[in-house]
């Protein structure tokens, strides 16, 4: 179904939930066309107030004057081309944003991306991947929980990263940068930046002109040019300051849109590598465990114990009709692959964390 309204040019859009996925451009036109299954819909008009929810995917068509309030979003959304504020509380998919003006966001529960903003951008949490572009305002973020690529935010910058944070930045005067990494942090500036910088982190690497690079060192504060701009950044990992816009290139660490030209495919590069680590130090901890249990098992069988019955541990029922007493068999591959499998399916689709999936595996050699 397709339906179209009048609401003026700056329409207010107040959407309370979709159960599907959003998408929603601005254009020139005075008219919201909206698209949407007729039955799925539910639509209220007030004025200039618009109130919408569908239980399906909905798609809308806005003036770009429109100011844009969500309450929830269960799948993915699309915003494009809106000049109004951009309010949304929570979205369950990945959500991306496109040439707009200020943006306040609760909780994004997957990948986020924003290119183009005129206003400031503020999110309270973001529980996957965030990239960033072309800010002419603030950017506020209080948690990210995996990677931050950002480049040429114009404000000032306050974020809060789980692990990696790749910036590339042109400090301006009187601007504060904070940025707080639990892993590395890679800093890119123009060679006549002009701030002073406060670092503190396990080996800091400074690639600049004129700079002494210390190995050793944890802390530093160093100055360049004039100093004007403020930057403080705290790494659990490394930093590492350059001005060479190639700088990324060879740093595998953090994966190809570490480069100038911020490919921000890389992203889901980084989620398979860290798929692929999860995986592979569960599978030793796993092949460990069942080395201990088949040692156990063979030197009970050496002092000729034996025990009748059944016993459960966990989740795993140990036949022991024919097995050392109290010493349980290994569990029979094909359950411990299938179920493995399942984990695994499970964190490929982001419906637990790498360090979630970790512990589920890890869990197989006890069967708790």
């Amino acid at each position: 179904m397709s339906k179209t309204i009048s609401a003026g040019r700056t329409p207010k859009i107040h959407i309370t939930q979709i159960d599907g996925d959003l998408s929603l451009v601005g254009w020139e036109g005075d008219d919201i066309l909206i698209k949407a299954d007729d039955e799925e819909l539910n639509l209220k008009q007030d004025g200039d107030e618009v109130t919408l929810s569908c239980k399906d995917d909905l798609s809308l068509r806005a003036p770009k004057g429109s100011s844009i309030l969500i309450e929830k979003i269960a799948g993915d959304a699309s915003i494009r081309g809106v000049m109004g504020n951009i309010e949304v509380k929570e979205i369950d998919g990945d959500f991306s944003i496109r040439d707009v003006n200020s943006v306040a966001v609760g909780t994004v529960h997957a990948d986020f991306s924003l290119r183009g903003a005129r206003g400031s951008l503020s999110i309270k949490k973001a529980e996957s991947d965030v990239s960033i572009r072309d800010v002419d305002g603030s950017v506020s973020i209080d948690s990210i929980a995996d990677d931050l690529a950002l480049r040429d935010a114009k404000g000032n910058v306050k974020v809060n990263v789980g692990e990696d944070a790749v910036l590339y930045i042109n400090p301006q005067a009187g601007n504060s940068y904070a940025i707080n990494a639990g892993d590395d942090v890679l800093l890119v500036m123009p060679p006549k930046a002009n701030a002073t910088l406060t670092l503190t982190a396990d080996r800091i690497h400074v690639d600049w002109q004129g700079v002494e690079d210390d190995k050793d060192a944890t802390s530093r504060v160093i100055t360049l040019g004039d100093g004007s701009a403020d930057m403080t950044i705290s790494a659990g990992g490394d930093i590492r300051i350059s001005n060479r816009s190639d700088a990324g290139d060879s740093a595998e660490d953090f994966g190809n849109f570490a480069g100038i030209g911020m490919d921000w495919s890389g992203f889901g590069e980084r989620i398979s590598r860290k798929v692929e680590q999860a995986t592979a130090r569960a599978q030793r901890k796993i092949d460990e465990a069942t080395r201990r249990i088949e040692h156990k098992t063979r030197d009970a069988d050496r002092q000729g114990r034996r025990f009748k019955g059944a016993l459960e541990i966990g989740r795993w029922k140990w036949d022991l009709g024919s097995n050392p007493k109290g010493v349980p068999m290994p569990p029979k591959p094909g359950a411990s692959d299938e179920e493995r499998l399942a984990i695994l399916k499970m964190l490929q689709e982001k419906k637990i964390t790498a360090e979630e999936a970790e512990k589920l595996l890890a869990s197989l050699e006890g069967g708790s």
